[in-house]
């Protein structure tokens, strides 16, 4: 595999060294790790900063140490703490907060083991500097899942650290040794009752050496992680007051809007632009690149409104005529014609058995594209100054990968990556589609922010995407077909499974495809095949190139493999006539414990087989690992009118040790609403030669609050170190819910979203 200098020298040093050793090539990345003393000297007026060293959880054996990329400590100083002289504790997150609480949660980490204050404890967002960086994979990411599994021990590390320094600092002003102290809500608690705030001991703090070590707490002794929390951001987004990206407001400030080619990777023929210049308030009608070879025409003007109106008055002819026009229903003809040929082997199996077999099942499933719509539409602010080796860009947006959009920035706008800052902001959601190895959105919005000021327009320029822009522009969750032939015997023993999929990759030309793609298979394509269930399966993979722009959607492979899975394991339990529950338990065996306990934690609690349920229901039951979490539900659904409807839910959860157990009760419920819309008529995207179909939640169907059923949340006890939890409830709604309208039809539903008719 060939990865282009250009390409590798912009990337994260993280990335690069991941890439560079799937290569087998020398790791030709300096130290740049930042010197404990000048982490020191981060003080601020009002207080002192610390910075610490992460993979310290390495030195101290931790499980985020050992799966991380191997840079020593000192190379990735993450997180930072302030405290301020009043008191008040400031926790830098290493990750952008898009709704799942980690705002929160991070600095709860850091506040138990620091024996904070938790009522003076704030939160505040890092950026792309190399401090934070995940420490598990050394790349400015927030996805996968992992912002509280691979931050555990960082924080709590950074919270001990602290504490320790405050409490030196105590002793020596006390003159007794540090042994006899203790801390209490916010302060070293001394010989006779003394007591001195962290406020009063920051300087002093500030002044001594970061310990080389720390002894953590006993998870016994934890009085914040693992108790129910309100959010930090609580009060300011129900009050109106959060701000997000889409609100930043600099002086002088212009915003464009980009008429985009109707097809991927067009260009602009011929332009007439005199009527959006006459617009009152357009400021500059300019050509600019897009993502994918593509080109678009910017309007800017003085604000949304008028750059809105130029770009209706636009005249664009565009030239598509060298671009691949995709149509749905001709790849759905093309995939189902794939299917049925053998692909790159992921496992391969004997299927000899499965002529003979006793019974057999033939199924083939559809799943859609589909758009991650989050509610604050994409945009990115760009202020440029300074001219040659001292030009300076700033950015202002909410991003899941910092690092990356910085390098695309700076390659863009011609300005030394180390004069690119970016300012991450709040996100109003995102569920993958800011995490964009192209960094479309922000290359975009450099280009249009540096084609404004070779137009003489010397001002910070905000791009901003409408919902329409947003739905119509990729990228999207994958379409997918998948072919099953199964055999089995009359006690639902599985003697043969043969399975292909058909999907484009969404890992291939990415800088992520050297060490995730493997002979010819993209991993997140076959993630959660055949697991929990030991089974003789033969899978293969084909992975068609189509001029759609695609990405990783929440929980990524898991959206479809988890519902195909588990809808064909409830297939034979019914089809010997064996309870679902029962057979899942048989199958997954001894080996899957933490599958277990989900599922009939979740039986459990539901009433599952203990109640009677009303006239036309019918319980529903699936359960799913993804990013080392399992989720089981069980629900109860109706069919009325040839219209399934989902009633109640119950979820049995195993993430291990929950930092917060409200944040998860609440990522399971949004991940939970979500994978009830992939089952929702209108769910889907489609193309007609070429062009998206949908265009706003008018005809993109997202959940109505009418839609939402009852839910319960489980959690399994644990003490161990969390696992992931943003996208875990997610997969195993769709494949529950279909098991009940199979109950209730005869039928399973094969194609996303449900067509029972």
């Amino acid at each position: 595999m060939h990865v282009d200098p250009i390409v590798m020298n912009s990337m994260p040093k993280g990335l690069k060294v991941l890439v560079q050793r799937s290569l087998g090539a020398p790791e030709t990345i300096a130290n740049e790790g930042l010197p404990r003393r000048s982490f020191l000297k981060l003080a601020t007026a009002s207080g002192f900063a610390l910075g610490a060293f992460p993979l310290a959880a390495m030195a101290q054996g931790g499980a985020a140490g050992a799966a991380a990329s191997g840079l020593k400590p000192t190379q990735q100083p993450a997180a930072f703490v302030r405290i301020d002289r009043d008191g008040t504790v400031t926790v830098t997150i290493n990750r952008l907060d898009f709704g799942q609480g980690v705002q929160t949660g991070l600095p709860m980490i850091l506040a138990e083991e620091l024996d904070a204050d938790w009522s003076k404890v704030r939160s505040v967002h890092g950026n792309a500097d190399p401090a934070y960086v995940d420490p598990a994979s050394g790349l400015h990411i927030t996805g996968g899942s992992g912002s509280i599994k691979n931050s555990y021990l960082q924080y709590r590390e950074l919270g001990a650290r602290t504490r320790a320094m405050l409490v030196a600092a105590a002793a020596a002003q006390w003159n007794v040794a540090p042994a006899t102290l203790r801390t209490q809500a916010g302060a070293v608690v001394g010989p006779g009752g003394k007591k001195l705030g962290y406020g009063e001991l920051a300087d002093a703090a500030m002044r001594l050496p970061v310990p080389e070590s720390v002894v953590l707490k006993d998870p016994k002794q934890f009085r914040l992680i693992g108790q129910p929390t309100g959010r930090l951001d609580a009060r300011a987004k129900s009050s109106g007051g959060q701000g997000y990206g889409i609100d930043v407001r600099l002086p002088g400030m212009l915003t464009a809007v980009v008429a985009h080619p109707p097809v991927f990777a067009g260009r602009v023929k011929s332009l007439d632009d005199a009527a959006a210049k006459a617009v009152k308030g357009v400021r500059a009608v300019l050509r600019v690149p897009l993502d994918r070879g593509g080109e678009g025409v910017a309007v800017v003007a003085d604000g949304y409104w008028p750059a809105k109106l130029g770009r209706e008055a636009l005249k664009v002819e565009w030239d598509t005529a060298a671009v691949e026009k995709a149509d749905s229903a001709r790849l759905l003809a093309s995939y189902r014609e794939l299917a049925q040929k053998t692909g790159a082997v992921k496992y391969d199996a004997d299927m000899a058995k499965l002529a003979g077999a006793p019974k057999k099942i033939s199924a083939e499933f559809v799943f859609p594209y589909l758009a991650h719509a989050p509610m604050e539409p994409l945009n990115c602010t760009v202020r440029l100054s300074g001219e040659g080796a001292a030009a300076q860009a700033d950015l202002w947006m909410g991003t899941q990968m910092p690092g990356l959009d910085a390098a695309a920035a700076a390659r863009v706008l011609g300005v030394a990556p180390q004069n690119v800052s970016v300012h991450t902001q709040m996100a109003g959601g995102g569920f993958g589609r800011r995490a964009i190895p192209s960094s479309d959105y922000v290359a975009e919005a450099c280009a249009v922010a540096r084609a404004a000021r070779s137009a003489g327009l010397a001002a910070p320029v905000r791009t901003l995407w409408s919902r329409e822009d947003d739905i119509r522009g990729g990228y999207y969750r994958p379409m997918h077909v998948h072919r099953a032939e199964i055999g089995f015997d009359e006690q639902g023993r599985i003697l043969a499974w043969e399975h292909v999929i058909v999907g484009q990759s969404i890992l291939k030309g990415s800088p992520f495809e050297p060490f995730m793609v493997k002979n010819g298979i993209d991993g997140t394509m076959v993630e959660g095949m055949r697991e929990p269930y030991e089974i003789p399966m033969k899978l293969s993979v084909h992975h068609p190139q189509v001029n759609v722009p695609v990405l990783w959607w929440r929980s990524v492979g898991s959206t479809h493999t988890a519902y195909v899975m588990e809808t064909l394991i409830d297939e034979i339990a019914r089809s010997t006539g064996q309870d679902p529950v029962a057979y899942r338990l048989r199958l997954i065996g001894e080996g899957h414990p933490r599958h277990k306990a989900a599922l009939q934690l979740a039986v459990d609690k539901s009433g599952y087989g203990k109640r009677t349920l009303a006239a036309g229901r019918a319980w529903g039951v699936a359960v799913h690992e993804s990013f080392n979490t399992v989720v089981a539900y069980v629900v109860e659904a109706s069919v009325q009118d040839g219209v399934p409807k989902l009633h109640a839910v119950t979820a049995g959860v195993h993430c291990n040790l929950a930092v917060n157990p409200r944040s998860v009760e609440a990522q399971v419920q949004g991940a939970a609403l979500m994978g009830l819309a992939t089952c929702l008529p209108g769910a889907a995207i489609t193309l007609k030669d070429g062009v998206v179909e949908q265009s706003n939640f008018g005809d993109y169907v997202v959940p109505r609050i009418t839609d939402m059923p009852a839910m319960a949340v489980h959690l399994v006890p644990s003490a161990d170190a969390p696992t992931g939890m943003g996208e875990p409830g997610l997969p195993p709604l769709a494949p529950a819910f279909a098991n009940a309208v199979a109950r209730l039809t005869g039928k399973t539903p094969r194609e996303l979203p449900f067509k029972l008719a």
